[in-house]
C-alpha cells in the first residue's frame, strides 16, 4: 500500500508523525491525561512509560513505512496537544480517524479541529472515498467530533467494552468525498 502522508496543519495545529525522541515527552503528556483517558481508551489502562511510548512510536513508524496505518502526534507550537492517526481498519477506500486531546486542551475545539484537517488529507488521496470515526456511545465528547463536521452516523451496533467507561455499544460515522467537498464550498 502507498504510505499515507507524514502530516499536515490547521489554523492552529501541526499534526505529524510522532519521532522517537519525543517518547518523554509522550508519556507525560499520557500520564496528565490519564485520568481523562482511561474511561475511553483501553491503551491509558496504566500509566505510560518512556520505554513503552518508544515502543510505541518505533513500531507506529514502521507500520507507517509499510504503508499501513500513520499514528501522529498533534501540536500547538511546540506543545503536545494529543495523538491522533488514519487507520485502515474499514476498507481499502476508507480511512478511520482516532484521537485524543491532552486533559489541559479540553474544550478548544482542537479534536474538531485535526479531524478535519485529517479528513481533508484522507479524501485528497488518490482511492479513499470515506472517512470514519468511531467511539463508544457513552463517549460524549467524541460524539460532538463528528457531528459537528456533518458526518452521518451510519451505524451502531455491539462491541466488546475495552475500557471502563465503555457501554458496550459503538457508533460508526462517515463522511463521503463528495459530501466532504460539498461541505466545504
Amino acid at each position: 500500500m502507498e504510505r499515507l502522508p507524514a502530516g499536515t496543519t490547521s489554523e492552529r495545529l501541526t499534526i505529524r508523525l510522532w519521532r522517537v525522541d519525543e517518547a518523554e515527552a509522550l508519556s507525560t503528556a499520557i500520564n496528565q491525561s490519564l485520568a481523562h483517558l482511561q474511561p475511553w481508551m483501553d491503551w491509558a489502562a496504566s500509566p505510560a512509560s518512556p520505554d513503552r511510548a518508544r515502543e510505541v512510536i518505533e513500531s507506529s513508524l514502521q507500520r507507517w513505512r509499510d504503508g499501513a496505518d500513520a499514528t501522529y502526534g498533534v501540536f500547538a507550537g511546540d506543545e503536545i496537544v494529543g495523538g491522533t492517526g488514519l487507520h485502515r481498519r474499514a476498507g481499502p477506500d476508507t480511512l478511520e480517524i482516532g484521537y485524543w486531546i491532552h486533559v489541559d486542551h479540553i474544550g478548544l475545539g482542537y479534536a474538531t479541529e485535526l479531524a478535519a484537517a485529517l479528513t481533508d488529507l484522507a479524501l485528497g488521496l488518490d482511492g479513499i472515498e470515506h472517512v470514519e470515526i468511531h467511539h463508544d456511545e457513552a463517549n460524549v465528547r467524541s460524539a460532538a467530533v463528528p457531528r459537528k463536521l456533518g458526518f452521518q452516523r451510519v451505524a451502531t451496533g455491539p462491541r466488546e467494552p475495552l475500557a471502563p467507561g465503555h457501554s458496550g455499544t459503538e457508533w460508526s460515522w462517515r463522511t463521503t468525498r463528495a459530501t466532504w467537498r460539498a461541505r466545504r464550498i
